[in-house]
């Protein structure tokens, strides 16, 4: 029999309904799980009695007839959710000891539907990262490892955490937060499906801030249908979010299994970036071809502006950051080191409380928002955004219904072996990625193949805006023809 913990989301809400096991069992299975997988840093907080305890209602739920779309499933909190009640660090020091008396409403909404906390997942300090080592406490370690080789691998990031949990069965699935890729590539890296959804999607309320304009929630799972429940429960308009869209949520779990016949997918030319990956591009090649043979078309289309994306977003995104940023002075909540007077105060506090990649960011941000430069970058970089936007409108207006690139590179890499001597390095890590965010589109990443060295390389589907279902019609089909990848060593045990 499969243990508990590693049935998929769908499964075990199916063992729930039918009273194969209880709420309580099923959460104790996750909880000895994360004991034993404590080596791989993926949780920064177990909240196992507040879990047990929510359990417990669901099952009183399930018995009375009253469950919710997510009663009793067992799912982990990216750290950059507050929670009521329990600590949120953001990854950063700053924060310290954060309790926020307020809970996010992408969580409030898991909470409505009986979904159970376990605890906060691992991310970079302030999601500012692309492999997870930025954290305050410390690197999450992949589940995943190169064959032949012990050498600890990166999850991704900034939703390391996350993908490492839903990755090394620690939860049925999790949530994450997407600003340049956070969400995609580690789902790529890990052999997870992660979905960010649209822009205004899902409300940013509670989520502790990076750059707003780029910032969407979005879950991790192990399946395409488990995303598409997930993601049910965590979107939906919320009035305390001014960059919410008020429209009606499908159900996205319809999508799943839908045909995909005569729909169009584009396949960008200017992703056939110099220094691919041989295996990736080999796997790309793979997709449109299992998706040809589902009934879509596939055809060449160009995104032009695509060269100028990384550039924009590291000028876009550090801008917002370093006005995001400015709140944790040491004043309010956080941790606060003593200066001569309220300057010293602040600049102590500061340098105390943000790591290194922070810091880099927030005089970057700073830097191209002063006086002399924001019209020569920042400005440029809005209007080049807005180009940007321009090449997807253009490509989805001449009929194309998704866009087929890879999510990620390379595979997963080890941890220490980019960006320490040059950050430059790190941020091509998101080269595939950003686009998305900078244009507001809804992406998945899914799980495609595995490469030479044993390790997950994941596809990219982008759609038009607010139609997820297809993304999810068409990451179905290549899950399908792919299959899944689960981690079949559990080597921390």
């Amino acid at each position: 029999m499969t243990a508990l913990n590693q049935l998929t989301l769908t499964e075990a809400r199916e063992g729930l309904a039918t009273g194969e096991f209880t709420a309580v069992e099923l959460t104790q299975s996750y909880l000895d799980a994360m004991v034993e997988a404590r080596t791989l840093n993926a949780y920064v907080l177990e909240t196992a009695d507040k879990a047990l305890a929510m359990a417990a209602e669901s099952d009183k739920r399930i018995a009375s007839g009253d469950a919710g779309k997510l009663e009793g499933l067992p799912i982990g909190v990216k750290d950059m959710f507050c929670t009521d009640g329990v600590r949120t660090t953001a990854g950063s020091k700053i924060l310290g000891d954060f309790v926020p008396p307020y809970e996010s409403t992408v969580t409030s909404q898991l909470w409505r539907d009986g979904a159970v906390m376990l605890g906060k997942l691992n991310n970079d300090e302030f999601a500012m990262g692309s492999s997870n080592e930025t954290s305050a406490q410390g690197p999450v370690v992949s589940p995943w490892r190169r064959e032949g080789d012990s050498a600890p691998l990166v999850p991704g990031g900034s939703s390391g955490g996350s993908a490492a949990a839903v990755a090394a069965f620690l939860c049925a699935g999790a949530t994450g937060t997407d600003t340049g890729g956070s969400i995609r590539q580690p789902a790529a890296f890990t052999g997870t499906v992660g979905i960010k959804p649209t822009y205004g999607r899902c409300s940013r309320f509670g989520i502790i801030a990076y750059a707003s304009s780029l910032d969407q929630a979005g879950p991790f799972a192990r399946t395409v249908n488990d995303a598409a429940v997930l993601l049910r429960s965590m979107a939906g308009y919320d009035p305390k979010d001014s960059t919410s869209v008020n429209r009606s949520v499908p159900d996205y779990e319809d999508a799943v299994g839908a045909s995909i016949k005569g729909k169009r997918i584009g396949i960008p030319r200017e992703y056939r970036v110099e220094g691919l990956d041989p295996e990736i591009a080999g796997m790309w090649e793979e997709g449109a071809q299992w998706l040809r043979d589902a009934g879509a078309e596939v055809v060449d289309i160009s995104l032009p502006h695509t060269k100028y994306a990384l550039p924009t977003y590291y000028i876009v995104a550090p801008a917002e950051a370093s006005s995001n940023l400015a709140r944790y002075d040491g004043v309010r909540y956080g941790t606060r080191v003593p200066g001569r007077d309220i300057i010293d105060m602040y600049e102590r506090t500061r340098a105390a409380g943000f790591g290194p990649e922070v810091r880099r960011r927030i005089m970057i941000g700073t830097y191209v928002l002063s006086a002399g430069y924001y019209d020569a970058y920042y400005v440029k970089a809005q209007k080049v955004r807005t180009l940007i936007k321009r090449d997807f409108d253009d490509v989805f207006a001449q009929g194309v219904d998704a866009v087929l690139t890879p999510a990620t590179p390379s595979p997963a890499f080890g941890i220490g072996e980019k960006g320490s001597a040059d950050p430059v390095e790190m941020y091509l890590q998101d080269i595939f990625t950003v686009t998305v965010n900078l244009a507001g589109l809804p992406g998945i990443s899914v799980p495609a193949g595995l490469s030479c060295k044993n390790l997950p390389l994941g596809l990219q589907l982008i759609g038009r805006p607010f139609e997820e279902e297809t993304l999810f019609s068409l990451a179905q089909v290549v899950e399908e023809a792919a299959g899944r990848f689960p981690v079949d060593d559990l080597w921390w045990k």
